[in-house]
């Protein structure tokens, strides 16, 4: 789970407008944190089966996002692919 400070900065950071909270870029980006936590704490708890549910919750979650982004708006589909660093299929 992230902190409200952590939010906070990534949804600065992503936000499309100044009262920005909820668009697909700033999902994507808390989503994509939130990932990156869960897979650091299943490499040293492998037998943690319900963070790996919830880790494949999130991707699940992710990548119907990110689809519905890459339809709507090509453009910033392609910006935060590469400022998150987020593998194409």
């Amino acid at each position: 789970m992230l902190t409200k400070n952590q939010k906070d900065k990534l949804i600065e950071k992503y936000r499309t407008h100044k009262s920005d909270t909820g668009s697909p870029e700033v999902q994507i980006a808390i989503l994509s944190k939130e990932i990156e936590r869960l897979t650091d704490h299943l490499k040293s708890h492998k037998k943690d089966f319900s963070s790996r549910r919830g880790l494949l919750r999130k991707l699940g979650q992710r990548r119907r996002l990110l689809r519905y982004l890459e339809k709507e708006n090509e453009k910033s589909f392609e910006d935060l692919i590469k400022s998150l660093k987020i593998k194409r299929k």
